[in-house]
């Protein structure tokens, strides 16, 4: 981080952070700085600790060692957490995770709207922004649990939304969505950071393409910060074309020993055409 934003206050700081499952060590001393109004990538493999630490940050899960410190506050405080989660908007891993299934995309946004304190000519017009800036707009009857994968997420977003929250923590939010409702989710988050310039926004993705939109990331593995930086500034620290490629480099020697580049020979062209799937005048309705 530059010196600049340590300059600052940070909207989130982690000092010496420990977790432990058993004897499966989640994160391991871990100290990072947010500066506010970032947008902010945490990227690596499955199980190197990103789903915890936002858990830990957003009070979703009890702290084990170390300090975390949100908003100023320490979150360990009740007082202060109690006071700061209002300000936070956590849409955990999973597709749909904090909706309510059996209730309509309408009625999912009206509770969220309720529990934040909106009266209802303030949550109609919410609901109506932000349903018609996802394509929702034409299923607000719809049970939640009877969207797509891509519906689940965009309404997600949509509920974690509607108090104007001054921290967003997305994890893994496009994982199994498809391209389309992908880009519709970022535009959406875009959006919403154009009119609230000061939000912020911490994200663990599974995509490197989304990595790359970043301001800045954090690179993990086994509980720990490989590094940080902007997406240029790993790009060149390493001396790789692209995130993948540069997140391997950033391993230890140990961990990448033997990696190879994959390369996807081309298809033998034998002079015949070898047809795996064919469909000819295929029609599915729901």
């Amino acid at each position: 981080m530059s010196g600049e934003e340590q300059a600052g206050a940070a909207a989130v700081k982690l000092e010496n952070v420990s977790f432990r499952y058993g004897k499966t060590v989640a994160l391991d001393n871990f100290s990072l700085e947010i500066a506010p109004g970032r947008l902010v990538g945490l990227i690596g493999p499955d199980g190197v600790g990103k789903s915890t630490m936002l858990s830990l940050i957003t009070g979703a899960r009890a702290m084990q060692d170390g300090r975390i410190t949100v908003f100023g506050g320490d979150m360990r405080d009740k007082v202060h957490r109690d006071k700061s989660c209002p300000k936070i908007a956590y849409m955990p891993q999973g597709l749909g995770k904090n909706l309510y299934f059996t209730l309509t995309v309408e009625e999912n946004l009206q509770f969220f709207g309720k529990l934040f304190g909106h009266d209802a000519a303030e949550r109609c017009r919410r609901i109506d922004h932000l349903t018609r800036s996802t394509g929702l707009y034409n299923f607000l009857d719809r049970p939640a649990g009877k969207l797509s994968g891509g519906m689940k997420q965009k309404l997600g977003l949509c509920c974690a939304l509607i108090h104007d929250p001054d921290l967003l923590v997305l994890d893994e939010p496009t994982t199994g969505v498809d391209p389309l409702a992908r880009r519709q989710f970022w535009d959406l988050v875009d959006s919403i950071r154009a009119a609230r310039p000061g939000m912020t926004v911490i994200v663990a993705t599974a995509y490197m393409d989304e990595a790359q939109r970043f301001e800045w990331l954090v690179a993990m593995n086994d509980g720990r910060i490989l590094d940080t930086g902007t997406p240029a500034e790993l790009l060149a620290k390493t001396g790789k074309e692209n995130l993948d490629e540069a997140f391997i480099q950033l391993l230890p020697e140990e961990s990448r020993a033997g990696h190879k580049t994959l390369a996807v020979p081309p298809l033998p062209d034998d002079g015949r055409e070898n047809i795996a799937i064919a469909a000819d005048g295929l029609t599915k309705r729901f």
